[in-house]
């Protein structure tokens, strides 16, 4: 039987930088998601969050109890990042390495951004590795924000529109995931 509780499916952007065109991709992911029935959603902006860096290196140093709760309510992410040197961002890392066991059997989608005309491919490629080291299950659609800088006006407005077929699809897929699984935790044994 289907849980009646909406799914909870944050964005997180994931740069602090100024000027960061990844903000109008996250907001855009918010408004699409926010159009679905039985969805809820905010954006995490990792800017926002304390980042301290804790003086032994345990995650428990790192975590930040506001971001843990909101992962461990969460049923799905949505990973919003630039493309820093063929990868992420460190502190996108160092925010999501704050959380273990809030990520386990949950689905995440990766939107990918980039000035250049591979829109953050190379970004999501480095991202899925630590996607399933964290728990989380990758869904196979993903975003691509190319040349990004044509793609959105100063103000932040889609200027593209095709991009709402691409962001139908990857959550179309987000969201069933999302609810398999949270099925299989709440009804299904790993012993």
């Amino acid at each position: 039987m289907e849980s009646s509780r909406p799914l909870f499916i944050p964005v997180i952007l994931g740069t602090i930088r100024k000027g960061r065109m990844s903000a109008h991709a996250a907001a855009v992911m918010v408004e699409e998601i926010a159009k679905r029935p039985g969805v809820e959603t905010e954006l995490i902006d990792i800017a926002s969050l304390p980042m301290p860096t804790g003086e032994d290196d345990a995650w428990e140093a790192i975590r930040n109890a506001g971001f843990a709760d909101k992962m461990n309510r969460a049923d799905a992410l949505v990973l919003v990042s630039p493309e820093y040197n063929h990868s992420y961002p460190g502190l996108l890392k160092h925010v999501l390495d704050s959380c273990l066991k809030e990520y386990i059997h949950k689905a995440v989608g990766i939107v990918g951004v980039s000035a250049g005309p591979f829109g953050g491919t190379r970004v999501i490629q480095s991202l899925v590795p630590l996607m399933r080291e964290l728990g989380l299950v990758n869904i196979f659609w993903d975003v691509n924000f190319s040349n990004v800088q044509k793609v959105f006006d100063a103000s932040g407005r889609l200027l593209d529109e095709s991009y709402r077929r691409r962001i139908d699809k990857f959550l179309k897929e987000l969201m069933w995931m999302a609810r398999t699984l949270r099925h299989g935790r709440e009804n299904i044994s790993l012993e």
